[in-house]
């Protein structure tokens, strides 16, 4: 006797070369069928977090489906995997089913880890797409359980910032904040600003503070020059910047020393191996300086050798 819809087994069926990690579609649980794999802190609920995910479900429903795998031993009950807070969200908005996707394995560390946050490009991009359809700034902010003003600052984040600049900063984790700071920049200097925080992977908001105050007058908007005669010295403002050259001329050294000083650590690690696997060596240097054969023998077990450098490969003979 086949099997109703309702009843079909999410699961793929078997056969298939690749193991499929997920089931074709998602399916309508209940909520009291899904047990989840933790228990929530009393205070979680007070979180920012729980309160934006909260709104967005109210306002929206939910986007991302609860992800869950078959508890093992109870017919008809599930494992949650993924979406703790979204399920109690559900339960204090009173809803008793939601979507979910059925995962074939109970890998309960691969869903987060896979996250791709959105920077603060990508989210003005968004909320200037949403806007653009129609969406209001009050829906938004609504459904992100933020205020209308702060919807409007991040529609206009990027007003006053070359393309050249948002390109190189787009996919990085650099804060809303730092474009504020680029804005006071011309164009020129904002590209060598996003240039420098991508060099030195430092995205921050002092970062940013920091190459501004080395900007020179010229390289500064009106405005921006309006705030320096208001604000640091002109002596603060030539230390900051000696000490922001100090440190680009460290961070060069050093990446100009870092393939050498890899290439001595790797035939040093493989020179010391082939005196180690002298019996005689090592028994003179049990007798004679143990202290020495401690850190040789840390510097042989040292498995991970930096850009992908194979010791064994040298030939140190």
């Amino acid at each position: 006797m086949n099997s109703s819809p309702q009843e079909r087994s999410p699961f793929p069926e078997s056969g298939n070369s690749v193991k499929k990690a997920f089931a074709d579609r998602c399916v309508l649980l209940d909520l009291s069928r899904i047990l989840p794999l933790k228990k929530s802190r009393s205070t979680v609920k007070q979180s920012f977090k729980y309160q934006q995910i909260a709104a967005s479900i109210r306002e929206v429903g939910i986007v991302e489906p609860l992800i869950v795998t078959p508890a093992p031993g109870k017919s008809g009950e599930y494992l949650l995997l993924d979406g703790h807070l979204r399920i109690e969200a559900l339960k204090d908005l009173g809803e008793s089913t939601a979507k979910c996707l059925v995962a074939t394995d109970d890998d309960t560390y691969t869903y987060n880890k896979r996250i791709n946050r959105l920077s603060a490009v990508q989210d003005h991009k968004m909320i200037v797409r949403a806007m653009e359809r129609g969406v209001s700034a009050e829906r938004l902010a609504s459904t992100f359980n933020l205020s209308p003003n702060t919807i409007r600052h991040r529609f206009r984040l990027l007003n006053g910032i070359c393309e050249e600049a948002v390109e190189l900063l787009a996919d990085t984790p650099a804060p809303a904040k730092v474009f504020g700071i680029l804005r006071q920049m011309k164009p020129l200097r904002q590209i060598e600003a996003a240039e420098l925080m991508v060099g030195n992977k430092n995205f921050s908001v002092m970062f940013a503070t920091a190459l501004l105050v080395a900007t020179p007058a010229s390289q500064l908007t009106n405005d921006a020059r309006a705030q320096e005669k208001e604000g640091a010295s002109s002596e603060s403002m030539a230390r900051m910047e000696r000490e922001l050259a100090a440190l680009q001329m460290q961070s060069n050294a050093v990446r100009d020393s870092y393939g050498p000083d890899v290439l001595q650590l790797s035939i040093i690690q493989r020179y010391l191996a082939a005196l180690l696997s002298n019996a005689a060596i090592v028994q003179w240097l049990t007798q004679q300086h143990p202290e020495y054969l401690k850190e040789f023998q840390e510097i042989v077990d040292r498995a991970e050798i930096p850009s992908g450098l194979d010791p064994s490969r040298i030939d140190v003979s």
